[in-house]
């Protein structure tokens, strides 16, 4: 293993502050992207090329001369794709969403991932969900019904490009997880960033949109510093604790959001939202803290046995 992959460590409470570190920066992410294409007129397509060839850019300028071939050098290639097209998804359906419905509503059906991890771990893990976390998975979209109100003149179909996105994040989750202690912060960085910027590359440059304010071209830079800044953060968090243990603090991101919806597009949390939101953020929590009883349960049958 290369002295630059850190190994996974128990710093459980130095993993939470940087979780929460990274959800401020991913907050400031969809507020360069919504401002970039509501008031900088740009495609969501260049939006997201914008976002990782910026990371990109900063990522090897700031590695490269310290890592040398060791910021390239990945023990996992296919995970470290796999990871990069899983975030590439969820970024694309974030920013396709974030142009048409305000922050707070697209942070809600975030809140969606835990649900959807749950739900996938069926097939994808072959593990048994029990009639409770059903339930619970039940009545968290229930919460995002009643944020979205279909059949109502509030419902946009850009709702399910932001369910898609819960989607995505979900898949991304378990690979990060699944990197941690294999590759280092900083080449996973690389290659989330390199594999998006070359996938949407075709797709963003046909039709550029430079800036034209001041305001945009602030919002065309700090995209991508904020993309590198906030998952540098989310990667470690999860070296220093698991994710059962970060997942309940994604849920803070709501506060995050609220702000920047209401203080930079002017855009309040209405009273939908905060009907639907403990909802869907109460049914996650359940399904964490069921999952850590299950866990426990497991420890414990193991040991009497012993």
């Amino acid at each position: 293993m290369s002295s630059h992959v850190r190994p996974i460590e128990e710093r459980r409470l130095t993993g939470i502050a940087f979780i929460l570190i990274g959800y401020f920066f991913f907050t400031i992410i969809d507020s360069c992207a919504k401002w970039l294409s509501l008031n900088g007129g740009m495609p969501t397509t260049q939006v997201v090329f914008v976002r990782y060839a910026g990371q990109l850019l900063f990522c090897t300028a700031i590695f490269l001369p310290i890592r040398g071939v060791e910021l390239v050098r990945t023990r996992s290639p296919k995970l470290e794709i796999l990871r990069a097209l899983s975030l590439l998804g969820s970024t694309v359906s974030n920013f396709l969403a974030v142009r048409y419905l305000p922050l707070t509503v697209t942070g809600s059906i975030a809140f969606t991932m835990p649900l959807i991890l749950c739900a996938l771990s069926i097939p994808l893990l072959g593990e048994h969900v029990g009639w409770r976390r059903w339930l619970a998975i039940c009545v968290g979209f229930i919460g995002v019904l009643i944020i979205v109100r279909p059949g109502t003149e509030a419902f946009h179909p850009a709702i399910f490009a932001s369910l898609s996105g819960a989607v995505f994040t979900a898949f991304y989750m378990l690979l990060t997880r699944k990197l941690a202690g294999v590759d280092s912060t900083t080449t996973q960085q690389f290659y989330g960033a390199l594999v998006a910027s070359l996938v949407i590359a075709g797709f963003a440059i046909n039709g550029w949109v430079w800036p034209t304010t001041t305001g945009s071209w602030v919002a065309f830079v700090l995209i991508g510093i904020s993309a590198l800044i906030g998952h540098q953060f989310l990667t470690t968090a999860h070296r220093y604790a698991p994710a059962t243990v970060l997942a309940p603090f994604s849920y803070l991101q709501i506060i995050f959001m609220t702000a920047a919806s209401w203080l930079v597009f002017n855009q309040p949390p209405d009273m939908w939202i905060f009907l639907g939101a403990p909802i869907v953020i109460a049914s996650g929590l359940y399904i964490w803290l069921r999952e850590r009883q299950l866990s426990r349960s497991v420890v414990t049958s193991m040991t009497t046995q012993d």
